[in-house]
């Protein structure tokens, strides 16, 4: 059985109506074939904001100083981590 993708809708919405799927589901007052209808949409949901965030990780970057204090650009992924100190 596929699942419908949502339609295209901003990041924020598509976070908020998965949450009242959530809620929807976690309330047990649906009907197993309105539970599964939930579910499938809340997977299609899922899937589309993982989308997104991979979209945006890709396109973040972080200017972090080197050791000469030189501002560099590096990608996302390469930024210090939280628990490494960081130069104010």
């Amino acid at each position: 059985m596929a699942t419908k993708d949502p339609p295209k809708v901003k990041f924020e919405a598509a976070l908020e109506d998965l949450e009242q799927v959530v809620e929807q589901l976690e309330s047990g007052e649906l009907s197993l074939e309105d539970s599964l209808a939930a579910f499938e949409k809340g997977v299609g949901l899922v899937r589309y904001c993982n989308q997104k965030l991979s979209e945006v990780e890709r396109k973040v970057e972080l200017l972090v100083k080197d050791k000469e204090g030189q501002l560099q650009l590096k990608a996302f992924g390469n930024g210090p981590s939280a628990d490494q100190e960081r130069d104010d």
